[in-house]
């Protein structure tokens, strides 16, 4: 078994220092040895360092492993928000929703002792749930006014639908009938407090009804909380006691729990500038004194070498340094698809594109089913989840990866940085290095027409050598929205996708669409409006601040991809010359750093330096356009000229 050791906790001493850029500080091995490129892998902390240069958040720290050693682990930025303490890779994050595997695995080991039923009602282990009702909204056609019909479970919520979030419970942060009534378990006459246990929030719960008949859709929502009752229930101990016992100190997570002791709290990271969102990401997040309410959907904090170790734990199919968590055979149920066919997994918080497209769900995780459909690197049974907080992780079985973020934003801003992390991490992978070529020695010249069909601007999907599958497009919009007080609030638009174009922007509300009113939909009707044929219309009504009128606009859907890497082409002194112009940087070539190739043939070049990166200019296929190959060979890369 591959092994995370743990003189990571020696090794984050070494990257301790008292300068604001602490990513000056070293790699914590030699990711050379472990098929990565050094200077492609500092792009990450240069990219973060961008971020708190423009406020999008006052640090962030950054854990990769592959092989069970540590490649890469550096922390960028500051603790506070007021940026006057350097952060340090030993930072405290509360990692919100990164709690839910946790829980999940803390499950499956009492499943594997027979001790919990996977195929077992809830209420078997919590009788106050058994006559949950679910909640229908029915319009009366004489007064056209639309209510709440309840109807009995068609069959009983299972534990196992707790695990897969289809048991009809939610977070109450939509704009439906059933949300308002899920909101009444939040504030002070609410059971969503820390002062409150597990048995007091259930026993709440367990008045309201479900928005979903069990077993039927995929919502998130409370679904593991209720999990970390079973737990309870099923085990005998409170469920942090559980989790300490079982799982934090086997795994010697030494900083990961339900608050942070006084000892730590100089180590906590301060929450965003814009603050939290309204419950339940409020209460979760005040974890600076002890709680009792346990949430295994949201509660934990850790830090980056904790989770890391986790994630490691997963890798290496339930065992890590010599102890075993889970069998094998447990971690790859979990990290397989649990949905049936006809229930679809829409992600979170997030509108056409995100981490979670080309996936599934498993039992705790999104699993990558679809490399064609996703929108970021990584090997198909790739498993990830995030937090609300901005806060991320993935465990690639196929590259033997491990890969923790940590930052703290307002919930629903996590996305992009997310898309980028990854993007980064798979973009500093080493292909093979082929050395400088004999034309390094004597180069070639080359027709100054020839050099001149080349010019111009090639577009690629992706910036790895991982990700080889073309990506298929589909019609939509290009928005990041999110479900903010039952409205529909727009994080982020693509940039040069439809909406963007139109003038949509962000914290926009979107109130109707095509004349229907968004208020009372849930996040997946919303999105299913969005999406449709390319080159069709949909008309958006939206309001925005500081605008007494809504404007009133239509969007024409066209192929959606996520923003890539761009390269440009030019001809400067007679020579080929690229520069990287896109959201990401590619292989050699960076943002601002002109590179001048040498010539091979007079259409194949190279970068004399570097990783020796490789070019070959073709045009392939029905269309003839011209194409830029990137080490043509089982790693390269293609991009389309797009102008």
């Amino acid at each position: 078994m591959k092994r995370l050791h743990r003189p990571l906790a020696a090794l984050l001493m070494l990257c301790l220092t008292t300068a604001a850029r602490a990513h000056d500080a070293g790699p914590v091995s030699d990711p050379e040895a472990l098929g990565f490129s050094s200077s492609r892998l500092a792009r990450i902390a240069a990219w973060q360092q961008s971020q708190v240069d423009a406020g999008a958040f006052s640090g962030g720290v950054a854990a990769i492993a592959r092989n069970g050693r540590v490649a890469y682990l550096r922390a960028v930025g500051f603790r506070d928000k007021a940026k006057t303490i350097p952060l340090q890779p030993n930072a405290i994050f509360w990692i919100a929703s990164m709690s839910k595997p946790v829980t999940s695995v803390a499950a499956m080991m009492l499943v594997e002792e027979g001790r919990l039923d996977l195929a077992a009602p809830v209420h078997q282990y919590i009788p106050e749930l058994k006559d949950m009702v679910v909640a229908v909204e029915k319009k009366d056609p004489v007064t056209g006014k639309t209510g709440l019909a309840r109807e009995p479970q068609k069959h009983p919520m299972t534990v196992l639908d707790l695990l897969r979030h289809t048991g009809g419970l939610v977070y109450g942060v939509g704009g439906t009938k059933v949300d308002q009534l899920y909101k009444s378990l939040y504030g002070n006459a609410g059971v969503w407090r820390r002062d409150k246990t597990l048995a007091d929030f259930v026993s709440g719960l367990a008045k309201l009804p479900l928005a979903h008949q069990p077993g039927e859709v995929w919502e998130y929502g409370h679904s593991v909380d209720v999990l970390a009752r079973v737990i309870e229930i099923a085990s005998g101990q409170p469920f942090d006691q559980f989790l300490e016992a079982r799982l934090f100190k086997p795994l010697d997570m030494i900083d990961t729990g339900f608050y942070v002791p006084e000892a730590k709290l100089s180590r906590l990271v301060d929450p965003p500038a814009s603050g939290w969102g309204g419950p339940p990401d409020s209460v979760m997040a005040d974890v600076t004194k002890p709680t009792k309410l346990f949430s295994g959907g949201g509660g934990l904090v850790s830090t980056a070498a904790d989770y890391l170790r986790f994630c490691q734990m997963l890798l290496n199919g339930g065992e890590l340094d010599g102890v075993r968590i889970l069998s094998s055979a447990t971690v790859r149920l979990m990290t397989t698809n649990s949905l049936p066919p006809d229930i679809r997994f829409a992600g979170i918080a997030s509108g056409l594109v995100g981490p979670q497209a080309g996936s599934t769900w498993g039992l705790g995780f999104a699993v990558r089913s679809d490399a064609a459909w996703s929108v970021v690197p990584g090997s198909v049974g790739s498993f990830t989840w995030m937090g609300a907080s901005g806060t991320y992780f993935w465990v690639d079985p196929a590259e033997q990866l491990t890969a923790v973020h940590l930052i703290q934003v307002a919930p629903g801003k996590g996305g992009p940085f997310n898309y980028a992390f990854r993007n980064l991490t798979y973009g500093a992978f080493r292909v093979p290095d082929q050395g400088a070529p004999d034309a390094a020695r004597a180069p070639l010249r080359v027709d100054a027409n020839r050099l001149a069909a080349y010019v111009g601007t090639y577009r690629f999907a992706s910036s790895s050598s991982r990700d080889k599958q073309e990506r298929r497009e589909f019609g939509g919009l290009g928005l990041e929205i999110a479900m903010q007080g039952g409205r529909v609030k727009v994080a982020s638009p693509m940039p040069d996708a439809p909406a963007a174009r139109a003038g949509v922007m962000a914290n926009d509300i979107i109130t109707h669409l095509d004349g229907e009113a968004t208020q009372g939909k849930s996040l997946n009707q919303v999105l299913d409006k969005m999406r449709g044929p390319v080159n069709t219309s949909i008309h958006l009504k939206i309001v925005r601040n500081e605008q007494h009128e809504p404007i009133e606009l239509t969007v024409v859907r066209a192929p959606i991809r996520a923003a890539g890497a761009d390269l440009e082409v030019a001809v400067k002194d007679g020579k080929l010359e690229l520069e990287a112009s896109g959201a990401l940087s590619v292989l050699d070539f960076e943002k601002g750093a002109p590179i001048t190739v040498v010539p091979m043939s007079s259409s194949e070049f190279f970068v004399d330096g570097g990783d020796h990166t490789r070019l070959a200019f073709r045009r392939d296929g029905t269309d003839q356009k011209m194409r830029l190959v990137l080490d043509p060979g089982p790693w390269q890369i293609i991009g389309q000229r797009i102008n």
